[in-house]
């Protein structure tokens, strides 16, 4: 491919090589394979299931963590509009057609935390209240003094910024609550809570301003000092576009970059200082009066983590300091087994040399305790037992497409799932002398995947990197964790705000 003087700027403005080019249109073209997959992760194998003793001794590991000085931040992704949350607003806005989700809407107008504002935008643009327009036919007003730019533009803000919850002092965003559930279990032992928002640009200046009103009252609130910044993702992670027939995809005349997923973020979860990072989305939060579960398993998670990270320093001690006795290399391979589920053909029959290689090698990653939630509908994608290249078996978060859907295999294996991927992770990024991993050497670049979009009418490819807790963390040490329903309560439609996890 010929790249033209505008070409060459726009990859140097992105922070993008040639060379990184052509491999992304090589991808196009060769596709990604289907992972091999040995079982489902279910409990038992693959997935721990606590009792209350097991939880309340976690917990204490948590507090003890953090008692002795351990640093902490709270991860949440949170770029891009809420627009997919406002689909069937849209919907109908421009047909006006009454569909069952419009009914559930304008049913329970009331119950939403934002409603005042709603009422607020309809007398401002239509000097008539929300029960007024409707009892009057004008519902596609409502939604419009909702979702336009000209009433409270929520079809265009980010998900962090839109009112969620009431609360005991007037109502929340996401944004807001995320720093409440983080009082709750990440304050260190100076009484900070960090938290770490990746936004959009565009949303930078509208992100400080929020962040900027709400912490006097929150750090009031709960007698603690919040420490929040953000970051952006990194233009050189965006991927080009194509056509279908596989050739560049081109704007007047410009290649067309995107997103790469949330993939595209390892950079900057590589980039924070701290030991240990909580992630979870910027949706799946709810109001402090039904708060208690997430907490506890916050803290179960992260006592887990701390916990099999000691004893991982310990054994990788033990190894670089001489060789162990058999007994005790045993000792090793049964924990690497047993609690994070690593396993390898031959590995017994390893001299104590090789065996004692082959374990520091796995012992030296990262680390990171995914906390599962029960399927209570139709299995899809989630926790797996997976091989990996160098032959062995490890827990991978896969998504349903990573799986060979010709394969006779692939409907029992979905069937013999049990749990999902809430998004509920606890990472140790840190190496056993105290260093930041460099996360990028530890992924899979053979897990992205290619998806088909429609951009202004035409149909193009999409290109998709490993995903965040899916192949960007391929070669990390896991632990699969099960964790109640009531833990995850995500925000997909406007309508799940009306659900009892959001009313408080």
């Amino acid at each position: 491919m010929t790249l033209t003087s505008r070409d060459l700027n726009l990859l140097n403005e992105k922070g993008i090589t040639e060379q990184m080019l052509n491999e992304q249109l090589a991808r196009f073209a060769a596709g990604f394979p289907y992972l091999r997959v040995e079982a489902p992760a279910t409990p038992g194998r693959g997935i721990m299931t606590l009792t209350e003793q097991e939880r309340n001794r976690y917990a204490g590991e948590w507090q003890r963590f953090l008692r002795d000085g351990g640093s902490v931040v709270k991860m949440v992704p949170a770029s891009g509009a809420a627009s997919r949350m406002f689909k069937n607003l849209f919907a109908y806005a421009a047909s006006g057609e009454m569909t069952p989700f419009m009914q559930e809407f304008f049913a329970g107008l009331h119950e939403f935390a934002f409603y005042p504002e709603l009422k607020s935008a309809c007398e401002r643009l239509y000097g008539a209240t929300p029960d007024d327009l409707l009892a009057s036919g004008r519902g596609v007003d409502v939604v419009k003094a909702l979702i336009s730019e000209e009433g409270m533009n929520y079809g265009q803000l980010p998900k962090a910024l839109l009112t969620f919850h009431k609360s005991s002092t007037g109502v929340r965003t996401p944004l807001e609550e995320h720093l409440a559930e983080g009082a709750g279990y990440a304050a260190d032992a100076e009484g900070r809570v960090h938290v770490h928002f990746t936004v959009s640009p565009d949303h930078m200046e509208l992100m400080k301003a929020k962040i900027a009103e709400a912490l006097p009252a929150m750090q009031k609130e709960y007698g603690l000092q919040f420490v929040v910044d953000m970051s952006v993702q990194k233009p050189s992670t965006d991927t080009v576009a194509v056509n279908l027939d596989g050739t560049p995809y081109r704007e007047a005349g410009d290649l067309f970059f995107r997103p790469a997923g949330h993939g595209a973020l390892l950079e900057n979860l590589s980039e924070l200082p701290e030991q240990v990072v909580f992630l979870k989305n910027i949706d799946n939060v709810v109001p402090d009066s039904l708060r208690a579960s997430t907490l506890e398993y916050k803290k179960v998670l992260g006592g887990i983590l701390v916990d099999t990270h000691r004893r991982i320093a310990h054994y990788a001690g033990e190894l670089r300091t001489g060789l162990p006795s058999r007994p005790v290399l045993n000792e090793m391979l049964d924990f690497m087994h047993d609690t994070l589920c690593i396993t390898r053909e031959g590995a017994e029959q390893m001299d104590d040399l090789e065996l004692a290689d082959y374990l520091l090698c796995k012992f030296d990653r990262p680390l990171r305790v995914c906390g599962m939630v029960r399927n209570e509908g139709e299995p899809g994608g989630g926790p797996f037992l997976t091989y990996n290249a160098d032959g062995t078996v490890s827990p991978q978060i896969l998504e349903s497409t990573q799986l060979d859907p010709e394969s006779a295999s692939t409907p029992e294996l979905l069937k013999g799932s049990t749990h999902f991927n809430p998004v509920d992770l606890v990472c140790y990024t840190h190496d056993l002398e105290g260093e930041a991993f460099k996360l990028t050497e530890f992924t899979d670049p053979e897990t992205g995947f290619i998806s088909q979009k429609s951009r202004k009418g035409v149909e193009i490819k999409a290109l998709e990197l490993p995903g965040l807790w899916n192949g960007s963390m391929s070669d990390w040490n896991t632990i699969f964790v099960e964790v109640p329903a009531d833990t995850f309560n995500p925000v997909k439609t406007v309508n799940d705000l009306l659900r009892p996890a959001h009313k408080g």
